[in-house]
């Protein structure tokens, strides 16, 4: 157990935290889908509404933040869902993309279909000349959505959107959503799933504006990881089992936005101190410090939602059932 929970044990120690996130997101859809079944009359059996499952939508939630920011207003329909935002993007300005590496089951997903990949031989090394037009696809996407809510949306828009019919059933457009996909939208997330099993990290590297603006929030943490030129023996084994693979070895500093602080290349170096993990201070701190931090700060910001009464809806659940009923008439306002 001892050794399980050390510095040298990060890739199962970031599995074990991914794996457990994931885990409890499993429940909540399950929960969600039951309430689901129960808003729209397909079964009598009464489930009240899980509250994290608005961390699927983050596109309310950026929306949510501009309007707090303009108006001090708290988002009252999908708190929660501007919650797990506000904590992703402090996570992302003081502890790089740690959410990213070790809370999203997105990337979790995406970390299991890279091992299975390697196990059945079927990744394949993407030339630079392609791999870098789909690594912008990503910062596209989201320099998209900000210009359509941060520049264009009004706080007259901002306020229009936030108490449509179609913001309070967002939740349930999603699982609909997933449930019964059109043919397009079902053959493009098999496409994208079969890549995955061919391109590292192919979502999250290519086409999650999530992590596109975390990793520009992750330039400005004072967490990095450091190299020792003088250490250093090129035996790119920190390169090998890097998920964003960065070439760590033609710097010093691994300053970029693809890095989500798994610390995964740390131990795998044979060099003694040639990587470490670095803060703006001479002492350099355990390894373990920053998952701890990227763990704790989250499940705090969770606590003080909880306290505060930023968590829980205050749509009751006879109103989500009356709108739920008309999920198909209500379209994008």
């Amino acid at each position: 157990m001892k050794l399980f929970f050390s510095s040298n044990n990060i890739a199962g120690l970031r599995l074990t935290s991914q794996a457990l996130f994931a885990s409890f997101c499993l429940v909540v859809g399950l929960q969600f889908y039951q309430f689901y079944l129960w808003a729209t009359r397909v079964s009598d059996h009464v489930t009240q509404r899980p509250p994290a499952v608005e961390a699927f939508l983050p596109i309310g939630a950026l929306v949510s933040l501009k309007r707090l920011i303009l108006t001090g207003e708290y988002d009252t329909i999908h708190p929660a869902g501007l919650t797990i935002f506000l904590a992703a993007l402090f996570i992302g300005l003081f502890l790089r993309k740690g959410f990213c590496g070790w809370i999203c089951p997105v990337g979790f997903a995406s970390n299991l279909a890279e091992r299975i990949g390697k196990k059945l031989h079927t990744l394949v090394n993407i030339p630079s000349w392609i791999d870098l037009p789909l690594l912008s696809l990503k910062y596209l996407l989201l320099g998209f959505f900000s210009w359509l809510i941060l520049w264009k949306m009004t706080l007259q828009g901002l306020t229009s959107f936030h108490y449509s019919t179609y913001n309070i059933i967002s939740d349930a457009k999603m699982l609909h959503f997933f449930l019964q996909p059109s043919l397009l939208a079902g053959s493009i997330m098999l496409t994208l799933v079969v890549l995955s099993f061919i391109m590292r990290n192919m979502w999250c590297r290519s086409l999650c504006p999530y992590g596109a603006l975390l990793g520009l929030l992750a330039l400005f943490s004072p967490f990095q990881i450091r190299r020792n030129p003088k250490l250093c023996i090129e035996c790119k084994k920190c390169e090998a089992i890097c998920p964003a693979s960065i070439q760590i070895t033609a710097r010093q500093t691994v300053r970029n936005c693809e890095c989500i602080g798994c610390l995964e290349c740390l131990p795998v170096c044979p060099q003694k101190e040639c990587l470490q993990i670095t803060l703006p201070i001479k002492t350099v701190p355990p390894p373990l410090l920053l998952p701890m931090l990227i763990i704790s700060s989250f499940l705090i910001f969770w606590l003080l939602a909880r306290i505060s009464g930023h968590w829980q809806s205050q749509i009751s659940p006879d109103t989500f059932q009356h709108y739920y009923q008309q999920l198909r008439s209500i379209a994008h306002p």
